[in-house]
């Protein structure tokens, strides 16, 4: 696939700044398209922005979303990241995304490549000395995450050399796996720290799955955070239990390996060991 080409999806973009007062000023929403020079298909891109008023260049967190799955349904863990005062860029992928009739999900081998794609354009934007994101993206601190079947591309952009960006210098796997059809293999270079999050009662991407890329990732800072009795959407997508772990830990993490703040390593132990609810791992330890 010609990712330029084919890249027919709705980008979300949500630019947030946390401020002190928590008052959120709308800017506005913001349409913009490119062509491919062998295609007719445009690209739409569909921004949502509210004020960073702070003057800081913003730290930009790219999401891949699940199989039929839209950017909109992970709304609050997006909202979370962003109201941390994170870049925050939801991808509807073009033919797995929730709008379609049939999506297919043999097409997530194009779907790293997709992401590099608008890591890329996010990028020439901001680097361009006028315009709405001018400046606004650090080209030196981009997280990944994605979840289920965006997991498994995160994981690729970030371990397997088919498709590994160094434009990632964190990533998040939420409910994640290695995808064979990928080719490639993983863990076998270095790789930017990780965060590994899994319901031990998923029964879509189990929780062997998360933990045999936790174990086999011994090139880089690695974390497990083990949710339980949690299955496959509703710690990203609801609103229970395991949803604020998820959200605390996932900013912990950011904080600690995009922001480089040196006290959210000790949060993210704090915030994910929830008795009954959560435990959180790292380096060689295991989940229970």
């Amino acid at each position: 696939m010609n990712v330029v080409g084919e890249l027919w999806p709705y980008l979300i973009l949500i630019l947030a700044g946390f401020l002190p007062n928590e008052v959120w000023r709308m800017l506005g929403i913001v349409a913009s398209s490119g062509v491919d020079e062998g295609s007719e298909l445009i690209i739409w891109v569909r921004a949502v922005a509210t004020a960073i008023l702070t003057g800081v260049v913003g730290k930009l967190v790219v999401f891949a979303p699940g199989f039929a799955q839209c950017g909109g349904s992970y709304g609050s863990l997006l909202h979370t990241w962003a109201s941390a005062g994170y870049v925050v860029a939801a991808v509807d992928f073009p033919r797995t995304n929730c709008h379609l009739p049939n999506p297919d999900e043999n097409d997530l081998v194009h779907q790293p490549a997709d992401m590099s794609y608008v890591i890329r354009q996010l990028l020439a934007v901001s680097g361009q000395s006028r315009g709405f994101l001018a400046g606004l993206v650090d080209p030196g601190k981009i997280a990944a995450a994605g979840q289920s079947d965006g997991g498994d591309t995160v994981a690729a952009l970030a371990a397997n050399t088919c498709c590994r960006d160094r434009a990632v210098t964190a990533a998040i796997v939420l409910a994640g796996a290695e995808w064979p059809p990928l080719g490639g293999s993983y863990f076998t270079q270095a790789t930017p720290p990780i965060l590994f999050v899994q319901g031990d009662a998923d029964s879509i991407n189990p929780p062997p799955a998360s933990i045999m890329m936790y174990q086999a990732d011994r090139t880089g800072t690695r974390f497990y955070l083990d949710l339980f009795g949690a299955d496959h959407l509703a710690p990203y997508e609801g609103q229970g239990p395991p949803e604020p772990v998820v959200a605390r830990v996932t900013v912990d993490f950011l904080d600690r390996y995009l922001a480089g703040s040196p006290g959210a390593a000790a949060a993210m132990q704090r915030d994910g060991d929830v008795t009954g609810v959560a435990t959180v791992v790292s380096g060689s330890r295991l989940p229970p």
